[in-house]
């Protein structure tokens, strides 16, 4: 059975979850940094952009009774891997060893023109890495 996690305000416009619960996985969808009014926070600056995705999966994380202890994995999709050292300061300030598994890759858009990083998460629920 899949329950989605919604944390906060979500339009039903939206034809996706921000994350789904899968028995003990949660997959985290795609976030771009945007706001509650769907405006990028921190146009040109891959740090401030990355800070607030993450601040975003806290809110999922949460919801859901979860920690970034319970990420296993991400996938980082860039725009240029110029900005891909940059995005290590912030993932330090969130995620603490062992590190979670993690994929970066580098595209040619993605769906919000101002937007330097989207990321990815799957988390392992009844489970703290150790």
């Amino acid at each position: 059975m899949r329950e989605a996690i919604i944390p906060g305000r979500w339009s039903e416009r939206m034809t996706f979850s921000p994350a789904v619960r899968v028995g003990n996985l949660l997959f985290i969808s795609g976030a771009t940094a945007t706001d509650d009014d769907r405006q990028i926070v921190g146009v040109g600056d891959i740090v401030a952009q990355t800070r607030h995705i993450f601040r975003k999966f806290a809110a999922i994380l949460t919801a859901a009774g979860a920690s970034f202890d319970h990420i296993v994995e991400t996938t980082d999709y860039f725009l240029t891997l110029a900005d891909y050292d940059k995005t290590a300061v912030v993932r330090r300030e969130f995620f603490r060893p062992p590190y979670p598994a993690a994929t970066g890759v580098q595209v040619a858009a993605l769906i919000r023109p101002d937007a330097l990083i989207e990321i990815k998460a799957i988390a392992v629920l009844d489970a703290l890495r150790v």
